[in-house]
C-alpha cells in the first residue's frame, strides 16, 4: 500500500501553465494560465477585460515566443492598437513583424435575423487560417456577446458556445475568452463559465467615490490557485495585479545597524540605530516632528552613499526641502546628486491600490535603501481597516524582501496618542518610536521615548525632543514630583538644581576655609607648644648637665676624703698595734 502510494505520487504530472507575464497574475495562478484550454475572462465595462486579453497576447509574443491571434467583435484593428499603445506596448510593431494577427469580425444583428441560421464555421475557417499563418499559440477573442448577441434560441447558443470552446481545445491553443457579467451569474448566458477550464472575475467599483479593480480566480481546473479577491492596476506599463496571500514571511535580515541622523536617539537605540531592512513607526500629534526626524533620518542615509525614496501625502517637495532649511538640513543638493528622490501625490488622488502600485513601480526603479512614507494615516482613510492593513502588510513585506529600510510616519489625535489603528499597525513593525506633547506652564513642548525595538537593547526613558536652528537634539527631561518637566519648567528646574549645587559649592569652600583656619590656629598652638616643648627640654637639659657636674664634684670629694680617711685609719691601726705590744712585755 505504502509503496503504490509512493508511486502515485512520484508519478503525478502538474498542468501544463502558459505565463501570461502580467505582474503578479502568474503568481496568484501558479505559473498562468492552463496551457492548451480556453480561459473565460469577464467582468463589466471598464474593468480591462480587453487589456488583459490584449496584454496576455504582446507579452507572449515579446517575452514568450509565442505569436498569438486577436480576434476582435467590438473594436477595429486602428482602435486596438491606438488603445495599447498608451500602455507602452508596441502592437502594431509586432503585428508588423508577423507576430500578432489582428482579425476584426463585424457582425450586424440584422443580418443574423434576417436568415435566421447561424453558424460558427465561417468563424472558425478564419480564426484557424489566422492561426496558421504566424503558428500562434495563443487566442483571444473579444468579446462573446457581440458574437452570440444576435441568437435569440438559447438552445442552439448553448450548442454554439461548446462547440467553440471544443474547436479552440481541439487547436491546442491557449485562449482568452472575454465576456460581459450578468445580473445573476457571472456571465450573461450563464453557461461559458461551465465549460472553461478557467474563470477569471475582474470587477469594477466605485467606494467612497474612488474606483478601485479587483481581480478574483472563480475556477481553475486542475491546478491550485489563490481564491482570494486581489486589487489589480491598469498603468503606463500595463496591468498589476497585487497578491497579499502570495506573500510569506521568508524574506532574510540583516545584523547590520544603520545611524537615524540623531546621535541621542542612537544612543536610545544602543548606540548604534535601527535593523537595516527593518520597519519603523513614528506616531505623534500634529507638530510633534516627525517630519523632521523622518529628513534627519533620510539625510544621514544619503550622506552615506544611500538612495532615499521619500513619499509625502501633505507637502510638496519644494515645500519639505524649504522647511528642513529652517533646521539646518540641506536636502536639495541631495536631490540635485541623485540620492534623494520625492513623490508627492493627495491620498484622494486615487485608490490605496493605485497608491500601493505607484509606490511598488517607483520603488522598483529607484532601488532606494531607504523609504520613507508620511504619513501613512493619509492614505490608510482612503480605505478600510483591514484594506489599510492589508496594504500596509504587502508594502512591508515588499520592502524587507529586497532589504530596504522603512520608515512610516502616523498622525495620532490629540489625547489618544495610541489608538486602535496604530496599535494594529504597530503589530506590523519591527520599532516603534512614540512623538508626545506636554502641556504645562502655559506652552507645549515635545517629548520622545521608543515603545518597541525588536531585537536590541533600548532605552525606556522619555527624551525631551529640542527642535532649533542648529538641527534637532534629545535631551534628558526631567522628573518632578508633579511628572515629566519639560521646556520652561525644564529650566526653571534646572536653575534651581545649579543654584543648589553653587549655594553647595560656596557653603563647602566656607567650611574649608573655615577648616583651614583652624588648621592654621591649631598649627599656631602646635608650633607655642613645640616652642615651649623646647624651652623646657633645654632648661630640663641644662637642670642634667648641672645636676651631673654637682654628682661629679660630690664624687671627686668624698673620692678624697675617702684617701684622708683611709690615711687616719692606718695611723690608728699602727697606734692600736703597738699598744697591744706593749702590754704583752709586761
Amino acid at each position: 500500500m505504502k509503496n503504490n502510494g509512493s508511486k502515485s505520487i512520484s508519478t503525478k504530472k502538474l498542468l501544463p501553465k502558459c505565463p501570461t507575464g502580467i505582474q503578479g497574475l502568474d503568481e496568484i495562478t501558479g505559473g498562468g494560465l492552463p496551457r492548451g484550454r480556453p480561459t473565460l475572462v469577464c467582468g463589466g465595462a471598464g474593468c480591462g477585460k480587453t487589456l488583459l486579453g490584449a496584454e496576455f497576447l504582446v507579452r507572449g509574443a515579446a517575452e514568450f515566443g509565442e505569436p498569438g491571434v486577436l480576434m476582435a467583435f467590438e473594436e477595429t484593428e486602428k482602435e486596438l492598437k491606438a488603445n495599447v499603445s498608451s500602455l507602452g506596448f508596441d502592437l502594431e510593431g509586432l503585428v508588423r513583424r508577423k507576430k500578432i494577427v489582428i482579425d476584426y469580425v463585424h457582425i450586424e444583428r440584422s443580418e443574423v435575423q434576417e436568415s435566421g441560421e447561424y453558424d460558427l464555421e465561417g468563424l472558425f475557417v478564419r480564426l484557424g487560417h489566422a492561426i496558421d499563418s504566424i503558428g500562434a499559440k495563443r487566442v483571444v477573442l473579444d468579446t462573446l456577446e457581440v458574437l452570440f448577441a444576435s441568437l435569440p434560441n438559447e438552445a442552439i447558443l448553448r450548442s454554439e458556445l461548446r462547440r467553440l470552446f471544443r474547436w479552440l481545445k481541439g487547436r491546442g491553443v491557449t485562449a482568452v475568452i472575454t465576456a460581459e457579467r450578468g445580473r445573476e451569474s457571472l456571465t450573461r448566458h450563464g453557461l461559458e463559465e461551465y465549460v472553461s477550464d478557467c474563470v477569471i472575475l475582474l470587477d469594477h467599483r466605485v467606494t467612497d467615490q474612488i474606483a478601485t479593480r479587483h481581480l478574483r480566480v472563480v475556477k481553475y481546473r486542475g491546478a491550485l490557485h489563490g481564491t482570494n479577491e486581489f486589487p489589480f492596476l491598469i498603468g503606463e506599463e500595463g496591468i498589476s495585479v497585487l497578491p497579499i496571500t502570495s506573500l510569506s514571511l521568508n524574506h532574510k535580515v540583516s545584523a547590520e545597524r544603520i545611524a537615524t541622523g540623531i546621535p541621542r536617539l542612537d544612543a536610545m537605540l544602543g548606540g548604534r540605530g535601527f535593523f537595516r531592512g527593518s520597519s519603523i513607526l513614528l506616531t505623534g500629534t500634529p507638530g510633534t516632528g516627525k517630519t523632521i526626524i523622518s529628513c534627519n533620518f533620510a539625510q544621514a542615509a544619503a550622506l552615506r552613499g544611500e538612495r532615499v525614496l521619500f513619499f509625502s501625502f501633505e507637502e510638496s517637495p519644494d515645500q519639505i526641502i524649504r522647511n528642513m532649511q529652517s533646521i539646518g538640513l540641506r536636502l536639495e543638493p541631495l536631490v540635485k546628486r541623485g540620492l534623494l528622490r520625492f513623490h508627492s501625490a493627495r491620498p484622494s488622488l486615487y485608490g490605496l491600490e493605485m497608491h500601493l502600485a505607484t509606490m511598488f513601480k517607483e520603488i522598483a526603479t529607484f532601488k532606494p535603501h531607504v523609504v520613507i512614507i508620511d504619513p501613512i494615516t493619509s492614505l490608510m482613510g482612503s480605505g478600510s481597516d483591514s484594506e489599510s492593513k492589508g496594504m500596509v502588510t504587502r508594502l512591508i513585506d515588499y520592502l524587507k524582501a529586497g532589504q530596504v529600510t522603512s520608515l512610516f510616519t502616523s498622525l495620532t489625535e490629540g489625547g489618544h496618542a495610541l489608538q486602535q489603528s496604530e496599535a494594529a499597525m504597530s503589530s506590523l513593525m519591527d520599532s516603534w518610536l512614540l512623538l508626545q506633547d506636554y502641556e504645562g506652564n502655559g506652552e507645549r513642548n515635545r517629548v520622545l521615548y521608543v515603545l518597541k525595538a525588536r531585537g536590541m537593547a533600548h532605552s525606556n526613558q522619555i527624551r525631551e525632543f529640542l527642535i532649533s536652528d542648529h538641527g534637532v537634539d534629545l535631551v534628558d527631561a526631567y522628573i518632578g514630583p508633579s511628572g515629566v518637566l519639560t521646556g520652561s519648567a525644564r529650566a526653571a528646574q534646572g536653575a534651581l538644581e545649579k543654584a543648589a549645587l553653587l549655594t553647595s559649592q560656596q557653603e563647602a569652600a566656607r567650611r574649608k576655609r573655615e577648616l583651614e583656619r583652624k588648621r592654621e590656629a591649631i598649627e599656631r598652638q602646635i608650633s607655642v607648644l613645640r616652642s615651649d616643648y623646647e624651652s623646657e627640654t633645654m632648661e630640663l637639659r641644662r637642670i642634667d648637665e648641672q645636676v651631673g657636674t654637682s654628682a661629679l664634684m660630690l664624687t671627686t670629694e668624698r673620692t678624697a676624703s675617702g684617701i684622708l680617711r683611709q690615711a687616719d685609719a692606718k695611723e690608728v691601726a699602727r697606734t692600736h698595734s703597738r699598744s697591744r705590744n706593749g702590754k704583752k712585755k709586761s
